[in-house]
């Protein structure tokens, strides 16, 4: 695997360049105009904190490497923050982020093949967004995901997450919270979706994914759902979090060989 850190990939007049992180597969040199497919990793972190340098802990540091070894180039972002910049802001970095892939991986001499989103928790819930709303991916893998914004506790707490996300409320901006929320943007021609969640998450319900995957179902969208048995947020208390992360990969394998 060769890694370049701090890659820009965006510039907003006012913030912080937008960097993100790419490990690609340590390719021989009469491969490196090969086509790889590439996974867009979006950090969760209730859209308040987190970190492309921080995956998940239950997974440690065999996070990007495992998807590497499948084959993958990975491009870890990072995006504004709820305290740098409220909604859409986290959401359009990440479109852009989708967007400057390719460019990006050919400046290092690696073609992009079909491009993946891939997120967990807030990460998740910008995943879906941007898949919904613009950004050209060819399937998504969304860990316990957010998908009804107004349908978390606390509506009118100005403290919660999704409040502080939105910049007010959801109770005060339900029109707001409704354009945020993935459900509200399912489509019969949205990409291959992947929802995986544990059945004892108490910080995001598991019938977040639940009722998203049902709504992509009925609108004729295409949306495997995964609930995995005492497992809570950041697969707390699940037996193998290693299998539920094999399973993603083969998921998007999968795709990318069809």
């Amino acid at each position: 695997m060769r890694s370049f850190s701090g890659v820009e990939y965006g510039a907003v007049p006012g913030f912080r360049p937008l960097e993100l992180d790419l490990h690609v597969p340590d390719l021989s040199a009469d491969e490196t105009k090969s086509r790889v497919a590439v996974i867009v990793h979006v950090h969760g972190g209730g859209w308040r904190r987190g970190s492309r340098r921080h995956p998940l802990p239950r997974l440690g540091e065999e996070f990007y490497p495992a998807m590497v070894r499948a084959g993958f180039a990975v491009a870890a972002i990072d995006y504004r923050l709820s305290g740098e910049a409220t909604y859409p802001a986290a959401v359009e970095d990440v479109r852009a982020a989708v967007a400057a892939v390719a460019g990006l991986l050919a400046e290092h001499g690696v073609g992009a093949g079909p491009v993946f989103l891939w997120g967990d928790s807030a990460g998740g819930h910008l995943a879906l967004l941007a898949a919904l709303t613009g950004a050209e991916v060819a399937g998504v893998v969304a860990w316990f995901p957010v998908t009804d914004l107004a349908a978390m506790p606390g509506s009118s707490d100005p403290q919660t997450r999704e409040a502080l996300f939105l910049g007010a409320p959801t109770g005060a901006v339900p029109e707001l919270a409704r354009e945020a929320s993935p459900i509200t943007h399912v489509r019969a021609d949205a990409p291959p979706m992947l929802v995986v969640h544990g059945d004892s998450d108490t910080m995001v319900p598991y019938g977040q994914s639940t009722t998203f995957v049902s709504a992509l179902i009925a609108s004729g969208g295409t949306a495997e759902l995964v609930l995995v048995p005492g497992a809570g947020h950041f697969w707390d208390g699940a037996e193998d979090p290693s299998a539920i992360h094999r399973q993603a990969i083969r998921f998007l394998r999968d795709l990318a060989e069809a």
